[in-house]
C-alpha cells in the first residue's frame, strides 16, 4: 500500500529486542519512509523539539510517535505530558506501546491525551502483527490534521 505523503515515525524504545522486532515489522511491511529511533525519553524530547543533539535537525515533526513507558532519563509518561502540553507537538498522534498493564499507567496516559495504548504481546509473531496493524492504521488509514 502506498501513499503520496512521506511518513516519518519516531520510535521511542530502549529494549533492544523490542526495537529490533518493531524495526523489522516496519521494514517488512513498508510502513514508513523514515523511522527515527530514540533510546530514552530525553532523546525523544530533543528530537521532537529540535534541541540538544537534534538542534541542527531539519524537517518537520514525525507523523506518529510510538512510545514505550519504561524509559531511562525521562519516563514515557513525562514524555507524553510534555508533548501533549506543547502547541508544537500536541497534534502528533502518540501510541503507547508498552509492557505495562498497570491501571495507573493506562489512566495517566489517557488523561494526558494519548491516542492509543497497546500492551506489547510477548509472542514474536503477535508482536509483529500488532506493529503491522498499528502502522497501517495510523499511517495509511487515519486522517491526520493538515500540516
Amino acid at each position: 500500500m502506498s501513499t503520496h505523503r512521506p511518513l516519518d515515525v519516531l520510535l521511542v524504545e530502549d529494549d533492544p529486542s523490542d526495537l529490533k522486532l518493531t524495526l523489522h515489522a516496519f521494514r517488512k511491511y513498508h510502513l514508513a519512509n523514515t523511522l527515527h529511533v530514540a533510546r530514552d525519553g530525553a532523546e525523544a524530547l530533543e528530537f521532537v523539539f529540535g534541541t540538544g543533539r537534534y538542534a541542527d535537525r531539519t524537517g518537520g515533526h514525525p507523523h506518529l510517535i510510538l512510545l514505550d513507558l519504561k524509559l531511562p532519563l525521562v519516563d514515557g509518561i513525562e514524555v507524553l505530558r510534555r508533548l501533549k502540553e506543547s502547541p508544537v507537538s500536541r497534534s502528533i498522534p502518540i501510541v503507547v506501546l508498552t509492557s505495562s498493564r498497570e491501571d495507573r499507567d493506562l489512566t495517566a496516559c489517557y488523561e494526558l491525551g494519548v491516542n492509543s495504548y497497546i500492551v506489547k504481546p510477548v509472542d514474536f509473531d503477535q508482536f509483529g502483527e500488532v506493529v503491522r496493524q498499528l502502522g497501517f492504521y495510523w499511517l495509511l488509514i487515519n486522517q491526520p490534521p493538515p500540516e
